[in-house]
């Protein structure tokens, strides 16, 4: 079995329906999009959306897809442009209630194919853990999907405790996937916001994590990190010297590097020999099949990128399903 673990569902009609709901709000994101990302590579995303909207919206599109990909199952999350970090209380949980059904309704359509992964508002960590329960409890998904960081609302916050401890009782997923960039107009040309910036936002909120000492207090979570988390997995040797030297970078218990063997990436790394790296890294079992699927900067063979690294056999395997697979199972039977 293959299972990618890094898909999209866009929903024009719950957009529709924050523009109804909040047409101000929606203005000034889409103002601050402008900045970060530059009219240029608007206007490119704008098409490449709309040639792929069928596979960003229909099933059955979703499933012929995946039979030419050879793709036997998928964690279907919604686009990250859902996430509204701006959105008030009343709004973001609206937002929270409504994509946890409309995920759930759609992998519903194909259950031995789809696998869903809900949002929670994370920019009002007073109410992440009702919709965490509302995701996985409520309406049977996988996991739920964050961003690096909502508003003031940094990984590391200890206002996310609760969602922590939450999180690691109920075993399931927390598949972590960067929405924009806090170096926005830096990032505006060349399509830096993404080349650069999502790695470098998956390298930030991951080191909140580990520093942060989250990772020590809830040592069962199930965090999957887009992208092969960035660019932090290559460069840890800096942060290790941080933890040595420093004393403020000393809140986590053990060198940084270690706890990159309690976290799982996804292998959207691009090239064969980087996903050697990654693995020689965080271990074997640690990775998992990932496409972006269906956006331009996913992989459009991600098997066969797996297969390219030339690693062992039991590897490969584990990368191509058989770690999702344990990772949705092991929720299942806590």
């Amino acid at each position: 079995m293959t299972t990618d673990v890094h898909a999209h569902l866009l929903l024009p009609a719950l957009h529709a329906a924050v523009e109804q709901r909040a047409p101000q709000l929606v203005a000034q994101a889409a103002e601050l999009e402008q900045r970060r990302n530059g009219t240029e590579s608007l206007q490119v995303s704008g098409a490449m959306i709309a040639a792929r909207i069928s596979k960003l919206t229909d099933v059955g599109t979703r499933l012929a897809a995946m039979d030419q990909q050879g793709m036997d199952r998928q964690w279907v999350s919604v686009s990250p442009n859902h996430f509204y970090p701006w959105a008030p209380e009343g709004l973001a949980v609206w937002v929270a209630g409504e994509i946890n059904r409309l995920v759930a309704e759609h992998v519903a359509q194909a259950p031995d194919r789809l696998t869903g992964l809900g949002v929670v508002p994370l920019q009002h960590p007073e109410r992440i853990v009702e919709y965490l329960d509302d995701a996985v409890l409520g309406r049977g998904l996988a996991g739920v999907e964050i961003s690096s960081f909502a508003g003031d609302v940094e990984l590391s916050d200890p206002r996310l405790e609760p969602f922590w401890a939450r999180a690691a009782e109920l075993g399931c997923i927390v598949f972590l996937h960067p929405f924009g960039c806090s170096l926005d107009e830096r990032l505006d040309r060349f399509y830096l916001s993404n080349t650069v910036g999502q790695p470098t936002e998956n390298a930030v909120a991951l080191s909140h994590l580990i520093f942060s000492g989250v990772l020590d207090r809830h040592p069962d979570l199930k965090i999957v990190a887009a992208h092969g988390g960035g660019y932090l997995p290559f460069a840890m040797g800096r942060s290790d010297r941080a933890w040595q030297v420093r004393p403020e970078a000393q809140r986590c218990a053990h060198a940084p590097s270690s706890y990159l063997r309690k976290l799982w990436f996804d292998s959207v790394v691009h090239e064969a020999d980087a996903l050697r790296r990654l693995v020689e890294i965080v271990g074997g079992p640690r990775v998992l099949l990932g496409s972006d699927f269906p956006f331009d900067m996913g992989s459009d063979d991600p098997i066969a990128l797996v297969r390219d690294t030339g690693l062992p056999i039991e590897i490969e395997r584990g990368i191509l399903g058989d770690n999702a697979d344990a990772l949705v199972e092991s929720r299942v039977r806590a």
